[in-house]
Order: C-alpha cells, then sequence, then structure tokens
C-alpha cells in the first residue's frame, strides 16, 4: 500500500532583482529576473541542451544546439544573468498535467489534499558557476517567487546524481526512480516553509 504525503509557487510577470554575491576569486554582480526576452528564451533552449542532452542523456541530440522543453509555453523561467551570459535557470509551472504525470499513473494518490501545486524542474547552472553562491540565489528567489504566487508545495523530478542535496532541501522521495540509464530522477516532494527552512540552514553551512 503506498503512503500517501500529507504535507509547492503562481505566477509573476515582474520579479527582478540584482543581487552582488561574493565568488571567489573576484565579486559577481548577476541579474535575477522572469525571462521574458526571445533572446533570453534561446539562451534557455541552448543550456536545456548543454544540461539535459550532453550532460544527462535524457533526450535525444539534434543539429540545432537547442532544446525547447514540452511545456516551454507554459513554463515560468527564473534566470541568472552574468551580463547577457545566462549563468543559471530554473522553470515553475503549476498547470497540470505535470512531467510526473507522465511518468507516474496515479500521480494524484501522492498529492496532499488542500495543497497549491507546482512543479520545479530544469534547474541548469553552467559549470563555471556551479560550487558557488548562484545555486542559493535562484533558490532564495524561487522560494519568494512561491510565496508571492501563493503555491505551499512543491514536486521535482531530482536526478539521483544530487538527490541528497535535495534532501537537505527539504525534499523527499515519495515515489521510486523514473527515467533511463544515465538520466534516472527520483520524484520527490516538500512543503515550501520546509523548503525555506532547509535552505535557510544549507546556506548558513554554507
Amino acid at each position: 500500500m503506498k503512503s500517501r504525503i500529507k504535507e509547492p509557487l503562481k505566477q509573476c510577470n515582474t520579479i527582478t532583482a540584482r543581487f552582488e554575491v561574493s565568488m571567489l576569486p573576484q565579486t559577481k554582480k548577476y541579474l535575477v529576473k522572469i525571462a521574458d526576452k526571445e533572446a533570453e528564451f534561446d539562451r534557455i533552449h541552448k543550456l536545456n541542451y548543454k544540461i539535459f542532452v550532453e550532460e544527462i542523456p535524457q533526450h535525444e541530440k539534434n543539429d540545432r544546439g537547442s532544446l525547447i522543453d514540452r511545456f516551454h509555453q507554459e513554463n515560468t523561467y527564473l534566470i541568472a544573468l552574468d551580463g547577457e551570459q545566462l549563468a543559471g535557470m530554473i522553470a515553475v509551472r503549476g498547470n497540470r498535467p505535470f512531467s510526473l504525470d507522465l511518468k507516474i499513473t496515479d500521480m494524484d494518490s501522492y498529492l496532499p489534499v488542500g495543497r497549491k501545486v507546482c512543479e520545479i524542474r530544469l534547474l541548469a547552472i553552467e559549470k563555471e558557476y556551479r560550487g558557488g553562491k548562484l545555486f542559493f540565489l535562484l533558490m532564495k528567489q524561487l522560494v519568494e517567487y512561491g510565496m508571492k504566487m501563493g503555491y505551499d508545495y512543491a514536486v521535482i523530478s531530482g536526478t539521483t546524481r544530487q538527490q541528497k542535496l535535495y534532501q537537505h532541501l527539504g525534499f523527499q522521495p515519495f515515489h521510486p526512480r523514473v527515467g533511463k540509464k544515465g538520466a534516472y530522477y527520483i520524484p520527490m516532494c516538500a512543503a515550501l516553509e520546509d523548503f525555506e527552512r532547509h535552505l535557510g540552514k544549507l546556506q548558513e553551512k554554507g
């Protein structure tokens, strides 16, 4: 018998903020915003390809070097820019079906009653920006975005490569892994308030 989860973030068009983030060996200034320009979406598709085709072989290669997500028209992308460079991104979407609905036939049986759920996907950070503060910057804005939009519960497909990190952020597995060899994911979930609390603790340790 499956255990049900007892215990995600609506779309806002204008969340733009500048942050100065200390990163060795120098201080970088990032612009974190919701993507709303064609040039930004082009960079998103290219980074999506780089991560989810070349690095994690989830999708087939193509000659364009670009991957448009199947839910692109409904996604809200939070992006971090270093000048014109797309340093990192993450997508949020509240409409069903989620991508996990396509992998789990009885997804509703795992979702809590009375919660406003969203799906967080496509976390992608360029290699040269990993291991610094950019990840926390994106996560912080993700939480703030969720609070503004009224979501209070989130589901993710956490790559098995980073399962421990997601657990440190308050996400817990609720279903066996899905995907294919080289691109396995663990369906995970968290209440937004738990996500925020764990993020703060993890950032303090970092």
